[in-house]
């Protein structure tokens, strides 16, 4: 799985996990958070406005897949180095 960078050059894995683990821990979490792992495997690290537009999904329902996969220990997130203000997630995969 590659980690490209579009935003800010970051979002380097903390902890490594087994293909099999990361599995594992996403099997059984709500869609929603599957499609967002899904968006942040291809395209990290993103803030949760640009989650919602590449998944198409409300930003209330990323709200909660990013709660759910930060539950399980499968997203990190850190302060944008653009915008401080906002957080950008990543696979911590």
């Amino acid at each position: 799985m590659s980690m490209s960078t579009t935003e800010d050059g970051g979002g380097a894995a903390e902890a490594t996990l087994s293909e099999e683990e990361y599995r594992e821990r996403l099997r059984d979490l709500p869609p929603s958070a599957k499609l967002v792992a899904k968006v942040l495997e291809t395209d990290s690290p993103l803030s949760q406005g640009q989650l919602a537009e590449e998944s198409l999904l409300p930003d209330r329902t990323v709200r909660y897949a990013l709660n759910r996969l930060e539950d399980v220990g499968l997203v990190g997130s850190r302060y944008s180095f653009r915008d401080a203000r906002k957080q950008v997630y990543f696979l911590k995969h």
